[in-house]
């Protein structure tokens, strides 16, 4: 078993009332592909560092790396930022979780 991916995003929302379709879409893709949130939005506090304060965080576990570039080269997640694309911005990154196999 290979380890699992995440995909993590900051996202700073411009119409509140216009995201929830973004977020209907988003979540069918992010179902369809395997994946789960983790972290969708919620309280946050900086520890330590010199982050600015994100407006919003979301966390989504997938099987894999490759699973979650699939997600975000789908047909399905590019219609959902295709309407996100005037209403919000958002930082996007891949990560590799920890392989914890011996």
């Amino acid at each position: 078993m290979s380890a699992k991916g995440y995909v993590v995003a900051e996202v700073k929302v411009h119409d509140a009332d216009a995201i929830a379709r973004y977020r209907q879409l988003s979540t069918a893709a992010v179902e369809q592909y395997g994946g789960r949130f983790l972290v969708r939005g919620g309280a946050s506090e900086i520890l330590e560092g010199k982050w600015s304060p994100p407006e919003r965080m979301i966390v989504v576990e997938f099987e894999s790396v490759a699973q979650a570039k699939r997600f975000y080269d789908s047909a399905e997640y590019q219609a959902a930022r295709k309407v996100r694309e005037h209403i919000a911005e958002m930082n996007m990154l891949v990560i590799s979780g920890v392989d914890n196999q011996v």
